[in-house]
């Protein structure tokens, strides 16, 4: 998962976008760039590292101009390279840099087409260089020496025809502006936002709206599925659907754990999301559990505490903070290797025992992939004197991999892979489990955006995958890149990733 950020201003951008991309950090830790531009100059910096660390006085001072973009992304299989940080950058036609957060399901024949067709070579593993390089070729295909809206538009709906996947995409056009997508089903998030100033208004596109809140912009409105934005050199926002029959289907587990809780996606509070999640968990353990003898309900931080507190509220149950957290360790499932996932739970959280002590706890998380954190909680809890540990996760058994940007583990990594729920109980060393229902997982998010969205992009939990382009070769193909063993070849960044599960 990634965050991208497009902005077109009336005075310097760095500043701003530096700001916007600091509190989109949660999306990825592992990379960060920006690129402006100021009349017919680009100014570039990038690299491996946290916002805070990749961009010093020296650097914001170089980055001049009215417009730019940014992005931050986080690490995965065969990705530690810094020639994969973005933006990527092509020097024809007029100089286009892109940032990307999503993943592309064709890559691969995409690449061989532009290598075969369109006399493109492409220098990483990534996908992202490979879209930008299909935009670039379509672009070209105008054959004119200045583009105007009607071309930009034309272009990505070339690129909606060529491309499968999730995506959602920042443009910079030397001379010309900032371009954004999203992909026809808007799988990865979108927003645009507007900012009046005595001199004209401003407009930026980001991934999630809290971006827009902390420099000040206005949210407008999602980007629509298959939409594209225009923000021209003028600062004039022109948007046009681009996709033949776009659907709403944006990424579920967006709500249940990458996005801020602060984060307004597709119209859709994350925090109310969260909040209604807890209470139809609620709802579920009491009427599983009426006589339950649950005595301490305790998040495991930080995306769990929202669900969590009204869980507990919602089954007449104290609400405790048992864990302390270490805020500066990366999250773990996406860390390479079981080994160095064990070692970070440890550093990463600590017990209160008083919370603990001779009680009956109900540990509340967002999810469970793999299984190792949790299993190491309910150890940790049990070591600090709990008498009985409980299980309940908000979101419903992870059972299948995502193939749209999350660099979800191996299938078989998967601790809900063929496991029922008791298995799962007594794999992590759980007294008892609760999962949320995928319909009331749903029922909770949708609330009452029911005419506006067609649905979700939920295949970690059903194995339904909404591009319809998902065969068990591809799987095979993306289960062997993932795997630990995998994983564990690529210390150097040395090996190529063939999907590149990057965004």
């Amino acid at each position: 998962m990634c965050g991208i950020i497009g902005l077109v201003g009336r005075r310097a951008v760095n500043q701003a976008i530096y700001d916007g991309l600091t509190v989109l950090q949660h999306r990825g830790q592992d990379a960060a760039g920006i690129m402006t531009c100021d009349e017919s100059k680009v100014y570039l910096r990038k690299e491996n590292g946290l916002v805070r660390d990749v961009f010093r006085t020296r650097d914001m001072m170089n980055l001049k101009g009215n417009m730019g973009i940014g992005h931050v992304r986080y690490p995965t299989a065969g990705s530690s390279s810094s020639a994969l940080a973005q933006p990527f950058y092509v020097n024809s036609p007029f100089g286009i840099a892109l940032a990307h957060n999503g993943n592309l399901t064709n890559t691969q024949a995409l690449k061989e087409d532009l290598f075969r067709e369109d006399l493109r070579h492409i220098n990483t593993s990534s996908d992202s260089e490979v879209l930008l390089n299909v935009f670039a070729h379509e672009l070209q295909r105008n054959k004119s020496r200045r583009v105007d809206k009607e071309d930009i538009f034309d272009t990505i709906s070339r690129v909606h025809r060529r491309c499968r996947g999730g995506y959602a995409v920042v443009l910079l056009i030397i001379g010309h502006g900032v371009v954004a997508f999203r992909d026809p089903y808007g799988i990865r998030p979108l927003v645009i936002g507007r900012r009046t100033t005595e001199v004209g208004d401003e407009f930026m596109v980001a991934s999630e709206s809290v971006a827009l809140d902390v420099i000040g912009f206005q949210r407008l409105r999602d980007v629509a599925p298959g939409e594209a934005v225009f923000i021209d050199v003028e600062g004039n926002l022109h948007t046009r659907q681009c996709a033949e029959n776009p659907q709403y289907r944006p990424c579920l587990f967006e709500y249940v754990y990458f996005a801020r809780p602060d984060s307004f996606i597709d119209g859709i509070s994350v925090y109310k999301a969260r909040l209604r999640m807890g209470e139809v968990l609620g709802e579920k353990i009491l009427e599983s559990w009426p006589d339950h003898d649950i005595d301490v309900v305790i998040p495991i931080p930080d995306t769990s505490r929202t669900s969590a507190l009204q869980l507990a509220t919602r089954i007449g149950v104290d609400y405790r903070e048992g864990f302390i957290k270490n805020r500066y360790i990366a999250r773990t499932f996406i860390m390479p290797g079981q080994q160095q996932r064990k070692r970070s739970v440890r550093q990463k959280l600590n017990a209160i025992d008083l919370e603990f002590r001779k009680k009956n706890v109900l540990l509340v998380d967002d999810s469970i992939v793999r299984g190792t954190t949790s299993q190491q909680i309910i150890q940790m809890a049990r070591d600090v004197g709990a008498r009985r540990v409980y299980f309940a996760s908000a979101a419903p058994p992870v059972r299948y991999p995502n193939v749209y940007g999350i660099d979800m583990p191996s299938v078989e990594e998967l601790i809900a892979h063929n496991r029922t729920e008791a298995e799962i109980a007594a794999e992590i060393g759980a007294d008892r489990i609760f999962f949320q229902d995928l319909d009331d997982l749903i029922r909770a998010v949708l609330h009452k955006k029911v005419k506006e969205i067609n649905g979700f992009e939920s295949s970690v939990f059903d194995g339904q995958y909404v591009t319809a382009d998902i065969t068990p070769e591809y799987l095979e193909q993306l289960d062997a890149s993932r795997n630990d063993h995998a994983k564990s070849q690529l210390s150097d960044g040395s090996i190529i990733d063939l999907h590149n599960h990057h965004a």
